[in-house]
């Protein structure tokens, strides 16, 4: 009988829905972070039953579905943590995100409903060989080395203190604003874990081209450093390759955690021409501040929700603040932004 599989959103960049392949049981000591692999869904009563789909549209699964995912590290400080590396004897596994990230999860917020528990049946292969995201990354002759080099456009940089600090919200608000001034766009998302849905919207707020870390071949970016910096100076050098006038950067979750922010932050500090922090609080801004020993030309998220939080930001850092949900935020947020761009000179690297 012929399976039908359910690809979720990490099979984007694959040619999986279009060419055969088999699947195959791996030892444990063959499995790695980004292997494609073959599950089936089990007990799913009262749990996030939901998958986003390779076109970002999301699905309603039921028990005994075949679901095809990649493997991957997760470190959600308010949702799950979880690992490929933590499977036990029995190789169960969980949907760590609705985008098919899978590993078995360790700890959990008790505000987040349980995922989807699911069996190993084995990994994509063809021709006796595992299948992998990297398999399916173009590289140029620049990447390995200089790709981060390769790219010569501004960027805004969008920086969090946490997760859910608002900053896609942010993202979307300055990549309307920089359409409406005319210029051609990128709207990237270059670290977190895999979820097509959050570089989708920069899309539907306008950006004419859009990239995130799964173009690079990760399903999450929590890897070693050096694994991070190649791919991420390979997708610079693709984006380097776009008609485009500027790019807007999330860098996912905050620096400070292992989903390689720091590393995003190096990598495209010599193009940054603003940069924005999204905060929980105003006491944040402080301790992120401090901890990047850096200054951010705006404030904006949770902390700028009321003049009260404003104030406060202001107080303790000395930097500016917005609440950019508000109609009245956006002439400012966009002469400030839009002057910088024009001012911005790439140093000498």
């Amino acid at each position: 009988m012929l399976n039908h599989y359910f690809f979720t959103s990490v099979t984007r960049i694959s040619d999986l829905e279009e060419t055969p392949f088999e699947i195959t049981r791996l030892p444990f000591s063959d499995w790695q972070a980004g292997d494609y692999v073959s599950t089936m869904t089990q007990d799913i009563s009262g749990r996030l039953r939901n998958i986003e789909l390779p076109n970002g549209r999301m699905a309603e699964i039921a028990e005994g579905e075949h679901l095809i995912g990649a493997l991957g590290v997760r470190a959600a400080t308010l949702e799950a943590v979880g690992s490929w590396a933590s499977a036990g004897e029995d190789l169960s596994l969980d949907l760590m995100t609705p985008a098919g990230l899978i590993g078995k999860i360790t700890s959990k917020s008790p505000f987040l409903r349980s995922p989807v528990s699911l069996d190993y049946i084995g990994h994509v292969t063809r021709a006796g060989k595992k299948i992998q995201m990297t398999d399916f990354v173009a590289t140029t002759d620049t990447a390995a080395t200089s790709g981060s080099n390769a790219f010569s456009l501004p960027i805004i940089l969008i920086i969090g203190t946490s997760m859910s600090a608002g900053k896609t919200t942010s993202a979307r608000t300055i990549v309307r604003l920089l359409k409406q001034a005319g210029y051609r766009v990128i709207g990237a998302k270059l670290t977190g874990a895999a979820r097509y849905r959050d570089v989708l919207s920069l899309g539907d707020a306008g950006a004419d081209i859009i990239y995130d870390f799964n173009d690079a071949g990760l399903a999450s970016s929590i890897c070693p450093a050096e694994q991070y910096r190649t791919a991420l100076r390979q997708l610079l050098a693709r984006m380097a390759t776009e008609q485009a006038d500027v790019l807007v950067a999330e860098a996912g979750a905050s620096p400070l955690e292992p989903y390689n922010g720091l590393t995003a932050v190096e990598e495209v500090g010599n193009n940054v021409c603003f940069t924005l922090l999204c905060a929980s609080d105003p006491y944040a801004v402080a301790g992120v501040s401090s901890a990047f020993e850096c200054e951010p030309d705006l404030v904006a998220g949770g902390a700028a929700n009321t003049s009260a939080g404003i104030e406060l930001v202001e107080k303790l850092t000395g930097i500016k603040a917005l609440n950019l949900l508000e109609k009245s935020s956006i002439p400012l947020l966009s002469k400030m932004i839009i002057n910088k761009i024009e001012n911005w000179q790439r140093p000498e690297v």
